[in-house]
């Protein structure tokens, strides 16, 4: 017999410990070598542990929803187990009788439904943390109903398993935690559901209320012509497309008019260390994307020297990261300002909250057709309403204004982009 760990990855220094998800396979099931075991969530992001090698999965030493460490053993494989498994499934198999199709198949379908909790009785049982196949169904087809549910809870004992076929009757992804307040015995047709933060969101709430409390935010708005920006991108999109493989977005202007805005007025780019004031001499934009898990800021390392194709290419990678939730810990460390954009939802304007320890985050909206007034003369323009707040700590109103001022001369006339005015 060989057997091989299987350890938690390396997490990084800023993260002491993580989540285990949910299995993906059993103990006695074969796995193949890098076949994904199972996922491990921090409180950045999520992590695949892939099996070191093919064999047997012998033993889980940590369940779904563990709480583990870097380089912890949470399974073992047994290498050499998997001829031997093989080569016993036709032994068992054979002596088996052969039985009549129509008969197999009524034996199939009433056991596939033995046991089986409807949805108001799964859901008392989750909230009073009684296993599967622990109520005796009375249903039809020996279905669980919520009234043998009741029966159970109000008897005080939790009932022995009816039948082994109870086991398959759990098509959830992932069990409903127990909740220790007691449950009404009359939920009616307003049914509730309570779930635990995942550490990521958990870590996302944390780190919002230590930027409301620890620094002075305050908001400064402006409105943007986006017709220059608009009218560059149709003239341009199809040989951009064509020469880099990748359109030509919003964002990359938008990226581009903050970076100039932040060379302009350098505290915008610093952040609160203690008494003192970090000047950073480089631009690390975060851009902020949503993903099944909540919300993610992967990083552009240097902004300032990537090109408007580098700029679209790079979100668009992130962008498909964070749905797959493949982001790594180093793509979402650092960062000296945020870009958030609420437009792709539709917002109109936003307060966005700084993410800490930056002092400044844009708030990027929808561009709307608005009614405007220019030299006289009421006219129609694609308006965006940009928001930026910034800590007031070290920031002085004046350069927020300018600064975000210089966004908008920058979207209104891009060609300040080229000669750095």
């Amino acid at each position: 017999m060989a057997i091989v760990e299987v350890k938690v990855p390396q997490l990084s220094e800023s993260v002491a410990e993580a989540t285990l998800l949910q299995w993906k396979k059993k103990p006695g099931e074969a796995v193949a070598v890098d076949e994904i075991l199972i996922e491990v969530e921090t409180d950045k992001v999520v992590l695949e542990v892939p099996a070191p090698s093919a064999g047997v999965l012998t033993e889980l030493v940590a369940g779904d929803g563990a709480t583990v460490t870097s380089d912890q053993v949470i399974a073992r494989i047994d290498t050499e187990a998997k001829a031997a498994a093989g080569a016993a499934a036709p032994a068992a198999a054979a002596p088996a009788p052969a039985a009549a199709p129509a008969a197999a198949a009524a034996s199939s379908d009433s056991a596939s439904k033995a046991g089986v909790a409807m949805p108001a009785a799964a859901k008392l049982m989750a909230d009073n943390n009684l296993a599967a196949g622990s109520v005796p169904g009375t249903g039809k087809d020996g279905r669980v109903t919520k009234g043998d549910v009741l029966g159970a809870i109000e008897g005080g004992a939790k009932p022995a398993v009816a039948a082994p076929v109870a086991a398959p009757t759990a098509p959830a992804a992932k069990p409903l935690p127990a909740v220790a307040a007691p449950v009404s015995a009359n939920l009616g047709d307003r049914p509730e559901q309570r779930v635990p933060m995942s550490r990521l969101r958990a870590r996302i709430a944390e780190r919002l209320l230590q930027s409301q409390s620890t620094n002075a935010i305050l908001t400064t708005f402006n409105e943007v012509n986006m017709a220059p920006v608009m009218e560059l991108r149709k003239k341009f999109q199809d040989s951009f497309t064509k020469e880099h493989g990748t359109k030509l977005g919003f964002m990359s202007f938008f990226v581009k008019a903050a970076v100039h805005a932040l060379k302009k007025y350098p505290v915008l780019n610093a952040s609160v260390d203690g008494n003192d004031i970090v000047y950073h001499g480089y631009f690390d934009i975060g851009i902020a994307v949503g993903s099944p898990r909540g919300l993610v800021v992967p990083i552009l390392r240097n902004a300032d020297q990537m090109s408007f194709a580098d700029i679209e290419k790079k979100i668009a990678e992130y962008g498909k990261k964070a749905q797959e939730g493949k982001l790594g810990i180093e793509e979402m460390t650092g960062g000296t300002f945020s870009i958030s954009n609420g437009g792709t939802f539709g917002s109109m304007l936003s307060t966005p909250i700084i993410n800490p320890p930056q002092s400044a985050i844009l708030g990027v909206h929808a561009t709307k057709d608005r009614a405007v007034v220019e030299n006289g003369q009421i006219v129609i323009r694609p308006i965006n309403y940009l928001a930026m707040s910034y800590d007031h700590r070290i920031i002085d109103g004046r350069e927020a204004v300018l600064g975000l001022v210089a966004m908008k001369d920058a979207l209104e006339d891009p060609a300040r982009l080229l000669f750095d005015l």
